[in-house]
C-alpha cells in the first residue's frame, strides 16, 4: 500500500515539473524579429536622395534575407509608400512573401492618398485597428498610431483635438509642431495607460513601435511627445521604443529606455537598411543590414 502511495506521489512531483517546465520556457524564451522602416516606394523620380522606385527591389532582397531567419514576426515602422494608394499594389504582394507573421505602424506618408481613400488605408495594410498591442513571451509590444491626431490621417471625430493640439504646440514654439508629424489622441493615450498597467500586473517588458521618435527631441516627435514621456516614466518595465521617420536613425538611451530610430530604406543611391533584433533574457541585439548598424542593448 506504501508503494502504491509513494509512486502516485512520484508520478504527481513528475507532472508538477513537467508543467513548469513548459511554462517558464515561453515566460523567458529567446526570440528574433525583423525590422523595415520607411520602404517609402511610389513612381517617382529621385527627390530629397531618396530612391522611390528602387524601393520595391529593396524590399524583395529584405525579405529573401529574412526569410532565412527564424522569425517571430516582422514590422514595417511606417511610411510603406510615399503617395497614391495604387502604390500599395506594387509592393504588398513581396511583403505578403514573408514566411513570419507581419506588422504594419501607419506613418504619415501612408495617407498621402486621395481624401476618398483614406478610411480603407489600415484595411489595405491588413490592420483590424490603428493602434493594437501583442505578447511574445514576456514581452508586450505596444503599437502607435502616431497619425491618430494629425493634419493628413485623423478621423472626422478627432479633427478638433488634432488641430487644437498643433496649434498649442506652435504658439509653444516646439520644434516637433510640424504638419507632417502627429499625436496620439486622449482615448489612444487612455488605452496606452491600460496597456502599462496590465504588462506591470503580469510583470512583462514592455516594446513600444510607432512611426515618430520619443525621444530624442527634435523636429521628428509626435506632438504630445512630452506627456507620453512622462507616462512611460511612471512603467520601469518600459525598454524599448522603436520608430522611423527620421531617415539618417538615431539612438538614446535614457531613464532605462532604449530609443532607437532606424534608417530609411528608401534612402541613398545604393544603399538599403534593415535589421533583425533578437531579444535574449537581459539584452536586444540588433543586427543591421546595408545602412543600418549592429547594436547591443542590455536591458534592467
Amino acid at each position: 500500500m506504501k508503494t502504491v502511495k509513494h509512486i502516485t506521489i512520484f508520478f504527481l512531483l513528475v507532472l508538477l515539473l513537467t508543467n513548469c517546465n513548459i511554462q517558464n520556457p515561453s515566460s523567458s524564451k529567446e526570440f528574433s524579429i525583423g525590422i523595415v522602416s520607411d520602404c517609402q516606394y511610389c513612381d517617382c523620380e529621385i527627390k530629397w536622395d531618396r530612391y522611390f522606385k528602387k524601393s520595391p527591389e529593396r524590399l524583395r532582397q529584405a525579405v529573401e534575407e529574412l526569410n532565412k531567419h527564424d522569425l517571430e514576426y516582422t514590422i514595417h515602422l511606417g511610411d510603406f509608400i510615399d503617395k497614391e494608394f495604387k502604390s500599395f499594389d506594387s509592393i504588398l504582394p513581396t511583403w505578403n512573401l514573408l514566411k513570419s507573421k507581419s506588422y504594419h505602424v501607419l506613418g504619415n506618408h501612408d495617407f498621402d492618398v486621395a481624401d476618398s481613400l483614406k478610411p480603407f488605408i489600415a484595411e489595405k495594410m491588413g490592420l483590424k485597428k490603428r493602434y493594437y498591442s501583442f505578447e511574445v513571451g514576456n514581452w508586450k509590444f505596444i503599437v502607435l498610431d502616431g497619425t491618430d491626431l494629425s493634419t493628413y490621417g485623423s478621423e472626422v471625430s478627432k479633427q478638433k483635438e488634432a488641430d487644437n493640439m498643433l496649434l498649442v504646440k506652435e504658439k509653444d514654439s516646439l520644434p516637433y509642431a510640424m504638419f507632417y508629424n502627429g499625436g496620439l489622441s486622449s482615448e489612444q493615450i487612455k488605452w496606452v495607460k491600460s496597456e502599462l498597467e496590465l504588462s506591470k500586473n503580469n510583470n512583462q517588458n514592455v516594446g513600444f513601435y510607432c512611426h515618430f521618435p520619443a525621444n530624442p527631441i527634435d523636429n521628428h516627435n509626435f506632438w504630445n511627445v512630452n506627456e507620453f514621456n512622462q507616462l512611460t516614466k511612471n512603467y520601469p518595465n518600459v525598454k524599448v521604443f522603436m520608430n522611423g521617420h527620421n531617415h539618417a536613425g538615431s539612438y538614446l538611451e535614457k531613464d532605462g529606455i532604449h530609443y532607437i530610430t532606424f534608417k530609411g530604406m528608401v534612402d541613398t543611391e545604393n544603399e538599403s537598411a534593415f535589421a533583425t533584433a533578437t531579444f535574449t533574457k537581459d539584452s536586444i541585439l540588433i543586427k543591421g543590414f546595408g545602412r543600418e548598424i549592429n547594436r547591443s542593448l542590455k536591458i534592467n
